[in-house]
C-alpha cells in the first residue's frame, strides 16, 4: 500500500512538473523528481529504456515477457 501511495504522489508530481513547464513557468521543487519502478515502485536501480527496476526487469526478461531481450552467455 505505501510503495502505490508513492507511486501515485510521484505522478502528481510529475504533472505539476510538466504542466509548468509547458506553461512557460521555472517548476517548483524541481529536484523532488525521480524515477520510479512501474511494477513495484522501487526508486534504485531504475532503467530508463523500460521503466522498470533491475529486479522486475531480470524477472520478467526470465520469463520472456519483454521483447527483444534474451539472456546471453558465453
Amino acid at each position: 500500500m505505501a510503495r502505490k501511495a508513492l507511486k501515485v504522489k510521484q505522478l502528481r508530481v510529475k504533472e505539476k512538473f510538466f504542466s509548468a513547464l509547458a506553461a512557460g513557468k521555472k517548476p517548483e521543487n524541481s529536484t523532488k523528481l525521480y524515477n520510479r519502478c512501474g511494477l513495484c515502485g522501487r526508486v534504485g536501480g531504475y532503467m530508463r529504456r523500460f521503466n522498470l527496476c533491475r529486479i522486475c526487469f531480470r524477472e520478467l526478461a526470465s520469463r520472456g515477457l519483454i521483447t527483444g531481450v534474451t539472456k546471453s552467455s558465453w
